[in-house]
């Protein structure tokens, strides 16, 4: 029996409501497979990839190369099995009559970030999902709960998982008492604290995961497992140029080579992302922060903290890209975890390879 698939702009994060088609991976005619790559998409965070949700023949390419279209909109038509154009033509002309850009009303009645008092300080976080024990995301230095754009809502199908900006980052508070990991740690206790959550799966990124690894250290009782993507806290090289860089970066062109050495693809570095970033760099407070924070995490190009002793504490996952060229995959060797390391993926791993990411975290975290 034939099927006509209908393959629509993805909505990668609750802020997206558009994208720009970028080039197409895939052209009429080529039989495609379930999570194949078919087209390149820019958003107003990131460009990457839309994957296939279904099998079959590309029959149909309705978005073209430049053109901007809203979440939802029809982007080309996938059959598995037999169609005539005729019945094509069907589908996309009762798709196009029945599309209303928005109207399914999320914008404005959806599950958006909340912001609590927790010790005199602002924390924002974003709660989805329900069920199961909580999954925590934890950001790396200099970025916020936006890291996880292509992450939370996947994983949030299975379970509740809450992201967070830590303090000094994305729309938190940004005076730090200290700058070290105890305090951002502590914001960890305070924020499960208030969601009343005893015990979470931790989830972090490069400086996330040892915060998340230190809060294991400090409260092994809250955690039920640890999943450390490209993980500070593992092995005493990072990149001190990298953090020195983008602490002092001042405008687009300083700004754009530390940022660029955080992928696999530098072409994922979009003006937008430049720009976002210079404006929560210049935001108040926020120079002091990260310069307490990089002090915290390194002494030149040497770790100051290793907690490798903590991960055989609980289940845990270590995931690196092997192209990282902030901290080394080398520094998953040994551990007493599942460990998984992706060729050719740099440091924003769980950006760049979201689907196989997602997939590899929800397995560990049924089997806990």
């Amino acid at each position: 029996m034939s099927q006509i698939h209908t393959l629509t702009m993805p909505k990668w994060g609750l802020s997206m409501t558009e994208g720009r088609i970028d080039t197409w991976l895939k052209q009429e005619g080529e039989q495609i497979n379930k999570g194949d790559e078919v087209l390149d998409v820019e958003t107003d965070k990131i460009s990457s990839s839309v994957e296939a949700p279904f099998s079959g023949v590309l029959r149909r390419l309705i978005a073209q190369p430049d053109e901007t279209l809203p979440v939802g909109a029809l982007l080309a038509v996938v059959v598995d099995g037999e169609a005539d154009e005729a019945e094509i033509d069907a589908v996309v002309q009762r798709f196009q009559a029945e599309f209303v850009p928005g109207g399914d009303g999320e914008q404005d009645s959806g599950p958006a970030p909340q912001k609590i008092d927790l010790g005199g300080r602002t924390v924002r976080y974003f709660d989805l999902g329900e069920g199961g024990t909580p999954l925590l995301l934890v950001h790396g230095f200099g970025g916020d709960l936006n890291n996880w754009l292509f992450n939370h809502q996947a994983l949030a199908a299975e379970r509740r998982v809450i992201a967070l900006d830590l303090p000094g980052h994305g729309e938190s508070g940004k005076t730090l008492q200290r700058g070290d990991l105890d305090e951002l740690s502590q914001t960890l206790i305070e924020l499960l604290d208030h969601l009343d959550i005893q015990h979470a799966h931790l989830a972090g990124h490069s400086m996330g995961g040892a915060v998340s690894l230190n809060l294991a250290r400090l409260a092994p009782q809250r955690v039920r497992s640890l999943t450390l993507i490209a993980s500070a806290g593992l092995g005493r090289e990072i990149n001190g140029d990298y953090l020195q860089g983008f602490v002092d970066a001042n405008n687009r062109n300083a700004l754009k080579a530390p940022l660029t050495q955080l992928f696999s693809d530098p072409g994922l570095v979009t003006r937008q992302m430049l720009e976002d970033m210079l404006k929560f760099k210049r935001l108040e407070g926020v120079d002091n922060a990260l310069r307490q924070l990089a002090a915290a995490i390194a002494d030149g190009s040497v770790q100051r903290h290793d907690l490798r002793a903590v991960v055989a504490q609980q289940p845990s996952l270590v995931i690196w890209g092997a192209a990282d060229a902030i901290i080394p995959a080398s520094h998953a060797e040994g551990l007493q975890a599942e460990v998984e390391i992706l060729p050719g993926q740099g440091h924003m791993v769980q950006m760049e390879a979201a689907e196989r990411i997602n997939q590899r975290l929800s397995t560990f975290l049924a089997s806990q």
